[in-house]
């Protein structure tokens, strides 16, 4: 078969299929065209998920009728006026977006300069380009894009269903807008939620409020600022507590020079820095943009432009690390502010009687004279009925604790309380404050180790007798050929004999601890966290994964009775312990209810 040139329809539903993959993919190269051309204000509307109807208007620069007749031709773009691919300074630049629409659909475009008397249109259908025909028109383009796919009908089949490719389009722009929040953007059709987010100021507080409609009402209260740079990348954003995590990496949003971006390297900078504080199972919101060169960083690595190169990735990767770390670590106690929330949420249910009818705040009631009588005093027969009700476990009232004048203006409180032996009721100016006593000192004792590790190395102390711990050959094994990573964190271990080890020294901090335990979770730390390699950072993981299994063991246990004194002071060391906030495992130490909210609970606000 002889070879040929391609007809220049056919050469442009090709790059069609690299280019414009789904509705949302020809969204999103329309409106970076309008960013583009300085829009102040973007309009999308949509049909039928995009496939009937995708109208986007702006009120950018706008085309003279030149440009316009020659920006539906392929590789036809005002974004590279030098020519240099590798100064990148626009969203686009491939020329490729209007020419591949038209050749898959009906394609209408009505513009006008601002210093224009009237505005020009043209119609593409099927890659066949009308005539530039003068039309009325606002200041600024208006594109439509109708019939997607419909002259290559075999698209259509790989597409989702049009509430689901709506909300492909709707995830598109919300990260288009979180990225320029100097711009007003817009969406309506069906399948989504509408929205219409007003422009934001230039500067922290405008990126915040879009972040709050984006992300949540939520966030902005429980976001911590983070601006680092070096060597000439410069890195800010917002980035949400630990506990403030979702259950999908869709609060996740990224931007390199504006522009947003999945980056694999990115996100895994991102999953590195909160690997410590949140759970594998869940994700952290956060928007980091990553300001760099455009000499620094290659754009033109992917068809849909969603990932980039950097010259220099250890650099950028670990920037954001410990950019992230630092932001994380300046929260030091702070807890997202949704956990009191839920807790007064579950509160209002079972005052509604739709929570636990067996709930211990709802205990039944002896049906007697004595409770129905008129209350004339605390005599003990209607006090009777009070027997449901869960008992302190350590008598810690306000008269008994001498609590340091200025304990109730602390963040954490005043310790008044032990229930069920395992939750500590602390006292605010401002509420209460309850605490998972073994998840907070779990991490006290985990960021101690850390520190020590860090400083001068963890202290170890000699057994007089050592242990030994029984184990399966194979988890023997894996100890034994970690014992020296080990006995960097304070375990000096030894083989004695097919599945068995010796246990010489152990860290101080877990002096008295059980051994056999300590041994055989380290074992399962390791089966699970994997093999090191020669990556520094995959040595450290591991590490930090083998010493929160060693805290877990030396932590204050639930079911252990504190003295008022003991709980002050877990109360005052989580104040200043960075990441107190979350335990090990990512899960919340504390909750907060704010008196006001208490109040409004039982009718009083």
């Amino acid at each position: 078969m002889p070879v040929r040139r391609l007809d220049p329809v056919l050469v442009d539903r090709i790059a069609a299929g690299e280019v414009i993959e789904r509705p949302a993919a020809a969204v999103k190269e329309l409106v970076e065209n309008a960013i583009d051309a300085g829009a102040r204000a973007i309009a999308v509307t949509i049909a039928a998920g995009g496939r009937e109807l995708i109208r986007v208007v702006d009120d950018g620069a706008g085309m003279t009728p030149e440009d316009l007749a020659l920006a539906v031709e392929r590789h036809a773009t005002s974004k590279l006026p030098d020519g240099d691919l590798f100064a990148i300074q626009s969203l686009g630049f491939r020329g490729e977006a209007l020419p591949s629409i038209g050749s898959v659909a009906r394609l209408s475009i009505a513009t006008r300069r601002h210093d224009a008397p009237q505005g020009v249109g043209l119609v593409v259908e099927a890659g066949e380009k009308g005539v530039v025909r003068p039309v009325a028109a606002a200041p600024g383009t208006r594109i439509e894009v109708s019939d997607l796919f419909a002259f290559t009908p075999a698209r259509l089949k790989f597409l989702k269903s049009d509430r689901a490719e709506a909300q492909a389009v709707s995830e598109m722009l919300r990260r288009l807008a979180i990225a320029h929040p100097a711009i007003r953007f817009s969406l309506e059709g069906e399948h989504v939620s509408p929205f219409d987010w007003p422009a934001e100021p230039l500067g922290e507080d405008g990126q915040l409020r879009r972040l709050g409609r984006a992300l949540g009402r939520d966030f902005p209260e429980n976001a911590l600022r983070l601006d680092a740079a070096r060597e000439g990348v410069h890195i800010t954003g917002f980035a949400g507590l630990p506990t403030f995590h979702r259950g999908t990496s869709a609060g996740v949003h990224l931007a390199v020079n504006g522009r947003p971006v999945r980056d694999k390297l990115l996100l895994s900078a991102v999953r590195g820095a909160y690997a410590d504080v949140v759970p594998s199972d869940r994700h952290p919101v956060l928007f980091l943009d990553v300001a760099c060169d455009p000499r620094a960083v290659d754009v033109n690595v992917h068809p849909a432009k969603s990932e980039v190169r950097f010259r220099d990735p250890a650099l950028v990767r670990g920037l954001v690390v410990s950019g992230l770390k630092a932001a994380l670590a300046e929260a030091g106690h702070r807890a997202t502010t949704t956990g009191g929330a839920r807790t007064l949420e579950a509160f209002r249910a079972v005052f509604a009687g739709t929570g636990n009818s067996t709930s211990p705040l709802r205990p039944t009631l002896p049906d007697t004279p004595a409770w129905n009588a008129p209350a004339t005093g605390f005599d003990a027969r209607p006090q009777q009925g009070f027997a449901g009700f869960a008992v302190a476990s350590a008598d810690a009232r306000a008269h008994l604790a001498d609590a340091s004048p200025d304990a109730l203006d602390r963040p954490l409180g005043a310790a008044r309380a032990q229930l069920h032996e395992t939750y500590i009721v602390a006292q605010t100016r401002e509420g209460v404050v309850i605490v998972d006593q073994h998840a907070a000192h779990e991490r006290l004792v985990y960021e101690r180790l850390k520190a020590e590790r860090a400083r001068t190395g963890i202290a170890t102390q000699p057994l007089l007798l050592p242990e030994v711990v029984e184990l399966d050959p194979v988890d023997a094994d894996r100890l034994n050929a970690a014992s020296e990573d080990l006995a960097t964190l304070g375990l000096r271990l030894e083989p004695f004999g097919p599945g068995a080890v010796l246990v010489r020294e152990a860290p101080q901090q877990l002096a008295g601890g059980n051994l056999q335990k300590l041994v055989r979770d380290v074992a399962d730390a390791l089966a699970e966290h994997g093999q090191v390699t020669s990556n520094p950072g995959s040595l450290e993981r591991r590490l930090d994964h083998v010493l929160a299994t060693m805290a877990c063991h030396n932590s204050v246990r639930a079911g252990r009775r504190l003295r008022p004194e003991e709980m002050d002071a877990l109360l005052r060391e989580m104040e200043i312990t960075p990441n107190s906030g979350q335990c090990n495992h990512g899960r919340p130490t504390y909750v907060e209810l704010k008196l006001a909210d208490i109040e409004r609970l039982f009718g009083r606000r």
